[in-house]
């Protein structure tokens, strides 16, 4: 009987959500695309957070020269780890359009 609850209890915490941070992993200027990433191990339902996926996109779009970054697509899965015929940790990919121009400011210093 302990070893059934004991088994109960790790499947059971193996299928907890998780919330990951997702990490720039390229970034197309010409098109104006962010792709970030973030690793699901096997038995997880890994999440991200809008909130701050949507601000590290929206940093570096700002280093590109542009204003903002929207959401563009769906997340894309691609299995990372193969074992056999068992995907054991996947690659989430979420991209980000940037949008609009934001020009540089004008520093003026007075000597």
């Amino acid at each position: 009987m302990k070893r059934l609850c004991t088994g109960g209890l790790l499947l059971l915490l193996a299928g907890c959500s998780v919330t990951r941070q997702a990490e720039v992993s390229s970034v197309d200027v010409t098109s104006g695309v962010v792709m970030l990433n973030y690793d699901q191990a096997m038995l997880q339902n890994a999440r991200y957070d809008d909130y701050v996926t949507s601000g590290t996109a929206t940093r570096e779009c700002q280093a590109m020269r542009y204003s903002t970054a929207m959401a563009y697509g769906q997340p894309v899965k691609t299995c990372s780890l193969i074992s056999g015929s068992l995907c054991l940790n996947e690659t989430m990919t979420i991209q980000y359009q940037c949008h609009g121009y934001a020009p540089r400011p004008i520093v003026t210093t007075y000597y």
